[in-house]
């Protein structure tokens, strides 16, 4: 009988493990270019993203924080997460691209597994002037990102730092 218990205990124990839980190990978006729908402005929100086979790292910078620059100088303007800019990173179902961000109607495929936003951290956008003195480049960069996770994880493992650069035209 001893025994019996024994088995039945284990293959319980066995049978209760969940492995369905997602787990994030690694953000990793160094490497994938940056994108948008429609031209960064400096005077609105913008949408900005870095696709990744079926992950998205999305960005939303604060109205006004792509600033008109100075020509000549360098500016540097920062932005807070979660308080003034959003940073948030999804996982898919299965490969998603710019459509998804762009269409009118959102699609129904692929469909967010996990969606995680970040809890704390600072965006940082250098400002000057291209070298024709036609636009003001904007090199965007993320420190201290850090993303909770819906069971309490902190993710700081992050391989985010230079997340893009944009253009807009000198008025």
């Amino acid at each position: 009988m001893g025994k019996y218990f024994f088995l039945a205990l284990c293959s319980l124990a066995l049978f209760a493990c969940s492995d369905g839980d997602l787990q994030i190990e690694t953000i990793d978006f160094d490497s994938v270019s940056l994108q948008y729908c429609t031209a960064p402005a400096t005077t609105s929100k913008n949408i900005l993203f870095k696709i990744n086979d079926n992950e998205a790292l999305i960005l939303e910078l604060q109205s006004g924080v792509l600033n008109k620059g100075v020509v000549g100088d360098t500016i540097v303007t920062e932005s807070t997460v979660p308080s003034q800019s959003q940073v948030t990173y999804r996982i898919f179902s299965d490969g998603v691209s710019k459509n998804y961000f762009c269409d009118d109607i959102p699609t129904v495929d692929p469909v967010v597994v996990d969606e995680v936003e970040a809890q704390d951290g600072m965006v940082i956008i250098e400002t000057y002037a291209d070298t024709e003195g036609t636009n003001f480049v904007h090199n965007i960069s993320l420190s201290g990102i850090s993303f909770v996770t819906g069971s309490g994880e902190r993710i700081t493992n992050l391989n985010i730092s230079a997340f893009g650069e944009v253009t807009t035209a000198i008025p």
